[in-house]
């Protein structure tokens, strides 16, 4: 059980003494006055009609049916996680990081919005992305439709549904904090996954993980799947940085699971330079006969920018391949011998 289950127990049983006590003395004052007379508090009347169409409240009402929690048991313990419909006839979209415990002899089970359950299976996943996609034997599910997640703009409004800490259909809110924020995310087994995330301060939390990241429209424009927490022993929980997987690389990846069983991922053909420090991201090695050798790249090139996208650092690099699909053509800048030297280059593809 969570803390939070305790507290509640602990404080329901000291609110039941108290108000037992306090209905004692209520009947002994009660038993010496006669004319007592009950004086009417003033209260609004409720409404329960329908919330308008566009409120947080109307987008929630329409996308609950659709969220699931997905229950995990696996060898070395139990644990939850989020995930969406996409499909009716029975997939759904979450994280790689949450099913993953699952495998080596584990079980899934997804709860839907009215309580019933079903056992569920991987149908493939993608490490690199973080994105996974599992089947229940179900036909008539409700829904939900991704949206464009290169039309989101920084300011955008966020809605945030899932079962953090194991409550599920919990909803925050909030707006698109930031775009094209490179974040690389552990998995449970050793391997790393690069997020070009859709940053958020809609409150995000354990148990969030795989959940859908909304719009004002009640569109997925991504998958909730990492949170910044403070260092040293600080706040566990949201800190208002939440990343989402944008939702146009989830349409890819997961149609391509749906499909196939895998995915692929986008490649330049090169090896990165980790011990450097300077300004880019240095080639180590070109791949014989890869993308980046077609290209004409060579090793000690320094990438400066790519897809016209300003290029920091190895990590940056790999995010902003990992925001194209396989086949893309895109211009690259690199500095070399003091020069700089665009070229076009056609990205590769190698099994997610």
């Amino acid at each position: 059980m969570w803390p939070i289950v305790i507290v509640a127990a602990v404080v329901a049983l000291v609110v039941g003494l108290v108000a037992g006590v306090v209905g004692a003395r209520i009947g002994r004052v009660s038993s010496s006055t006669t004319n007592s007379a009950v004086v009417p508090i003033p209260q609004a009347s409720g409404d329960t009609s329908p919330r308008a169409e566009g409120t947080i409240a109307a987008i929630v009402a329409g996308a609950l049916p659709s969220v699931v929690s997905i229950l995990i048991e696996g060898p070395n313990g139990s644990g939850n996680g989020s995930g969406f419909v996409l499909l009716a006839d029975g997939y759904i979209v979450t994280n790689n990081h949450v099913v993953e415990s699952s495998l080596n002899g584990g079980t899934l089970e997804v709860e839907f919005f009215d309580g019933s359950k079903a056992e569920a299976e991987i149908v493939g996943r993608n490490l690199s992305y973080d994105i996974a996609v599992v089947k229940v034997d179900r036909d008539d599910l409700a829904t939900l439709t991704l949206g464009d997640s290169d039309a989101v703009q920084v300011g955008d409004s966020t809605i945030a549904i899932g079962a953090p800490l194991g409550l599920d259909g919990t909803v925050t809110s909030g707006i698109v904090s930031a775009l094209n924020r490179p974040v690389t995310a552990g998995q449970a087994d050793g391997n790393e996954s690069y997020i070009n995330a859709i940053q958020t301060d809609a409150a995000i939390n354990p148990g969030n993980s795989g959940g859908p990241l909304l719009d004002g429209k009640g569109f997925v424009i991504g998958v909730n799947s990492a949170i910044a927490t403070l260092a040293n022993g600080g706040r566990a929980g949201s800190i208002g940085l939440g990343f989402a997987i944008p939702s146009n690389s989830v349409k890819r990846v997961a149609e391509e699971i749906i499909a196939t069983g895998t995915s692929t991922n986008p490649i330049m053909g090169v090896t990165l330079d980790l011990k450097y420090t300077g300004e880019g991201a240095r080639i180590q090695q070109v791949t014989e006969g890869g993308p980046a050798a077609q290209a004409g790249l060579q090793p000690g090139d320094i990438v400066t920018s790519f897809d016209d996208r300003l290029i920091a650092n190895s990590t940056e690099l790999v995010v902003a391949i990992r925001s194209n699909e396989p086949g893309q053509t895109v211009p690259v800048t690199v500095s070399r011998d003091g020069s700089d030297v665009t070229v076009d280059l056609t990205l590769g593809s190698q099994k997610g």
